[in-house]
């Protein structure tokens, strides 16, 4: 039977989008299953760059032709990867993408045939599934990062969608944030999380001693190499690498780290062998890289490889309503370690710890809770045993604004929010949002009257 002529109406049958390209990257075909996952239709992509979905799951060299430019044409193909394109009206849509290369009688490439499978209704109702364990759960944290604010749930939601790819990561955020939490949460939320996660503090080491520890070295490689030692790139196969203040590394190892994100293989120090690695990487900095790139001190091509999906920490006097819940997991943590039976804080204490600024963040707030440990023989911690700087801490800087001064500082528009949320649980009872807060009543006056809250408006 003459099958060639039904091939059209077979694929076009099919679920899954099917998309041709050739070489270059041109949308040569594609079926209707493609055009309603896309949203775009046929007559508006043929002819474009494939490159217009944004798939997370395209790995770029640059420009040219088939193997020259494409991750896909370098390897041959690709199996049941999980990526996000993005479609016409710019939103993101998971896929599981399979594709293939296509040649000629005499091996020639001449394109490349994908196929995606649209994964979206069940990465929603997988979505829905951990909210509602994660609000059942509330308290005991999202994979070790606590929080109930607005922020953090914001935070946690991209956490999840990323981790459903394999895009590269980067985290930024002030030192003391919670950037490790951060990428051991998006480890622990991907199909890696049974694979290593492999830790490299950039900063901690010199050029030769990190691109021994990133790549490893033979015996004989150097001075006091007297054996041969895999590095953390090995160590982290088929799991994650998290590349810690990567703003840090030489011009140097930026060359070796690029060339092993583009081809996937390390060489060991001292070796002229090539090693293939499968490492999803997820790197982390408190520093402006595109600063540095100005300054000629990143790489351009670099900062394009690993931020292809950049992830923010917020700072703690941003979302200081989450203070009490962390709060209070420090001190379960640290009555199990020094074997105490502290109950919790001081309403006194509380509001000393709500307006200090906290400039070294979810760090500095867990020093000082260990630093209260220590004074505090049992019951509630008091003023008496916060750190003198935090005790002594007057607010001044959160002082509300004179009549004619036309806006209240960043930190006080989150006080308020958190005030007026818990009123709204409270239904306006005053003495139950004291509680809620773990602050006096005459505290809650105090404020309603400080950020102008009307409560029949504010609360409605």
């Amino acid at each position: 039977m003459e099958m060639s002529k039904y091939w059209k109406t077979i694929v076009d049958t099919l679920q899954d989008g099917v998309m041709v390209v050739d070489p270059g990257g041109r949308v040569l075909a594609l079926n209707p299953a493609a055009e309603r996952l896309t949203g775009y239709k046929a007559e508006e992509l043929i002819g474009q760059s494939c490159r217009i979905l944004d798939c997370t799951g395209c790995e770029i060299f640059g420009e040219g032709y088939a193997e020259k430019w494409c991750g896909l044409f370098a390897k041959g193909n690709v199996k049941a990867k999980k990526c996000l394109l993005t479609n016409k009206e710019k939103r993101s849509v998971n896929v599981i993408k399979n594709a293939t290369i296509l040649y000629d009688e005499n091996r020639k490439i001449i394109g490349a045939v994908e196929t995606l499978t649209d994964m979206s209704a069940l990465v929603s109702q997988q979505f829905e599934i951990s909210q509602l364990r994660r609000s059942l759960h509330m308290d005991e944290g999202f994979h070790g990062l606590i929080g109930k604010s607005p922020i953090m749930q914001n935070l946690f939601e991209l956490i999840e969608n990323v981790a459903l790819s394999e895009a590269p990561v980067i985290i930024s955020g002030q030192s003391g944030t919670g950037k490790e939490l951060v990428a051991r949460a998006i480890h622990e939320a991907s199909d890696r999380s049974q694979k290593p996660f492999i830790k490299v503090n950039c900063s901690a080491l010199n050029e030769n001693l990190l691109e021994s520890e990133l790549f490893g070295h033979v015996k004989g490689a150097y001075t006091g190499a007297e054996k041969t030692r895999i590095g953390r790139f090995e160590a982290a196969h088929g799991g994650t690498i998290f590349l810690d203040e990567i703003g840090d590394i030489s011009p140097a190892i930026q060359v070796k780290l690029l060339r092993t994100l583009a081809e996937k293989e390390i060489e060991r120090v001292g070796d002229n062998r090539s090693i293939k690695v499968d490492v999803r990487v997820i790197s982390a900095t408190n520093k402006n890289l595109e600063t540095l790139i100005r300054q000629d001190r990143f790489r351009d091509d670099l900062y394009f490889r690993i931020n292809v999906f950049p992830i923010n920490c917020p700072p703690l006097k941003e979302r200081l309503e989450d203070i009490p819940s962390i709060v209070q997991n420090f001190i379960r943590l640290n009555n199990e370690k020094s074997g105490k039976k502290i109950l919790g804080m001081t309403p006194e204490a509380i509001q000393k710890i709500t307006v200090y600024t906290w400039p070294g963040n979810v760090r500095e707030l867990r020093n000082a809770i260990e630093y209260a440990f220590v004074l505090c023989p049992s019951g509630g911690i008091g003023l008496d045993h916060l750190p003198p700087k935090i005790a002594g801490f007057s607010g001044e800087c959160f002082e509300p604004r004179e009549e004619h001064q036309p806006q209240l500082k960043r930190t006080d528009f989150a006080k308020r929010a958190a005030l007026i949320k818990a009123l709204r649980q409270t239904r306006g009872n005053r003495s139950e949002t004291a509680r809620v807060l773990g602050v006096s009543r005459v505290t809650v006056w105090k404020q309603i009257k400080r950020y102008k809250i009307d409560l029949l408006k504010d609360l409605s």
